[in-house]
C-alpha cells in the first residue's frame, strides 16, 4: 500500500470513529425518565465453601446473612444449573456432558415426575401458592423441586418447615428427607447463602442462573489446551500469591464477614480478572487456546447475566441478589450495570 492510499484509509478510519463511539453510547440514558421503580441488583462474589474443611458452623455465616437480608432481596440467584439445562445436559452427553448436575433418580422414583414434567408442576403450585401455605404444601413443593433437579429450591421449602413437620409425607419418602438434611449441613454458598437467606426472608425459591451450553470448546488437542492455558495462569499467579494467603487466613476465622469484604473489594477483583483473563490474552501459545478459552468464559458470563435479567423480566423494580463465585463478579457487574432501568448496589457498602 503507498502513501497516498495510507492516507486515504486514515482518513476513512478517522471519520469512522466518531460513529463507532456514537454507537457505543447509544443505549445510554434510555432509561432516563422511566415510569416505575427501577430495579436494584447486588452481586456478592463468593469464594466456593466447599473449599473449606467440611462441618463449617452455619453461624459463621451469621454476618453476612444479616447484612444481605437488610437489603431485603425479592429475588435470589445462585451459581448452579438449571433443571432445564441439567435435562438437555442428559439428552446430549456427548456434547454437553453431565459434569455439574446431580441425579434425580430418587426423587423421580418418589413423585412418578422426570425433569420436565416436575418443572411444569412447580410452574403450577408457585402459579397458586397461598400466602400462608401448610405444612404439606410446603413438602409437596420441596418434593416438586428435588423432582426438576433445583436441589437448593427445594431446601428453601424444607427450612421454612417447622421441626416436627420436617419429615415424609406429601411426595418427600425418606431417602428425600435424609437428602434434604444433608443438604442443609453441606459446604455450598447455594445452600448456606442462598437457600437460608431465600427461607429467612419468605421466598419460595432461588433461582439458578449458571449456564454452561456456550463454553463447550471444540478442542483438537486436548493435553495441548491444558498445557497453554494452565501455563498462562501460571504466569499471572506471582500477582496473587499475597491476595490468596490473605484469602486462606481469613477463611480460618470464626466469622466470615471480614473474608467476604476482602474478596468483594475492587483490589482484589481486578487481581482475579487480571489472572484469569488477561494473563491468558497475553499469553504466547501455538494455538491460540488461552483466548479461545476467554471466548468461552464471556460466552458464559452473558449468559449467565442473561438469565439474571430473565428473573425480574416481569418484575420492575425488583431487588435482586446475585451470589455467584468472586471470579464472575467483575464481568457480572460490567453487564448488569449497563441494563436499562437497573441500578448496581456495591457489595462493600452492604457488607460495611
Amino acid at each position: 500500500m503507498n502513501k497516498r492510499m495510507w492516507m486515504k484509509a486514515g482518513a476513512a478510519l478517522a471519520a469512522l470513529l466518531p460513529l463507532l463511539a456514537s454507537a457505543q453510547g447509544m443505549l445510554k440514558g434510555l432509561d432516563r425518565g422511566m415510569t416505575g421503580p427501577r430495579a436494584q441488583v447486588l452481586v456478592l462474589g463468593t469464594v466456593h465453601l466447599s473449599g473449606l474443611p467440611a462441618g463449617l458452623p452455619p453461624e459463621a455465616l451469621q454476618g453476612v446473612l444479616d447484612r444481605l437480608a437488610a437489603f431485603r432481596p425479592d429475588i435470589v440467584t445462585i451459581e448452579a444449573l438449571t433443571g432445564e439445562e441439567c435435562d438437555l445436559a442428559a439428552r446430549h452427553p456427548t456434547r454437553h456432558g453431565m459434569d455439574y448436575c446431580g441425579s434425580t433418580d430418587v426423587a423421580q422414583a418418589a413423585t412418578g415426575l422426570a425433569v420436565p414434567a416436575a418443572l411444569a408442576e412447580v410452574d403450577r403450585a408457585l402459579a397458586a401458592w397461598p400466602a400462608s401455605p401448610t405444612p404439606a404444601q410446603r413438602r409437596h413443593l420441596a418434593a416438586l423441586f428435588l423432582a426438576a433437579n433445583d436441589r437448593a429450591s427445594a431446601l428453601v421449602q424444607w427450612l421454612q418447615l417447622p421441626e416436627a413437620e420436617r419429615r415424609p409425607g406429601d411426595g418427600l419418602d425418606e431417602a428425600l428427607v435424609q437428602m434434604l438434611g444433608q443438604l442443609g449441613t453441606r459446604n455450598n454458598e447455594s445452600f448456606m447463602i442462598g437457600s437460608r437467606l431465600a427461607a429467612r426472608l419468605g421466598l419460595q425459591r432461588v433461582h439458578a442462573v449458571d449456564n454452561h451450553t456456550g463454553d463447550h470448546i471444540v478442542i483438537a488437542d486436548e493435553q495441548a489446551f491444558e498445557r497453554e492455558v494452565s501455563g498462562a495462569w501460571a504466569a499471572g499467579k506471582p500477582a496473587m500469591e499475597e491476595r490468596q494467603k490473605q484469602v486462606k487466613a481469613l477463611s480460618a476465622a470464626a466469622d466470615l464477614l471480614p473474608l467476604y469484604r476482602y474478596v468483594n473489594e475492587p483490589g482484589y477483583l481486578q487481581a482475579l480478572a487480571e489472572i484469569n483473563v488477561a494473563a491468558a490474552l497475553r499469553a504466547p501459545a501455538p494455538h491460540g487456546y488461552p483466548q479461545i478459552w476467554v471466548g468461552g468464559w464471556e460466552t458464559r458470563n452473558l449468559r449467565m447475566v442473561a438469565n439474571i435479567r430473565e428473573t425480574f423480566r416481569e418484575r420492575p423494580g425488583a431487588r435482586v441478589l446475585s451470589i455467584v463465585g468472586a471470579s464472575h463478579k467483575p464481568w457480572f457487574d460490567a453487564w448488569l450495570g449497563q441494563l436499562q432501568g437497573v441500578d448496581l448496589i456495591d457489595a462493600a457498602v452492604v457488607l460495611k
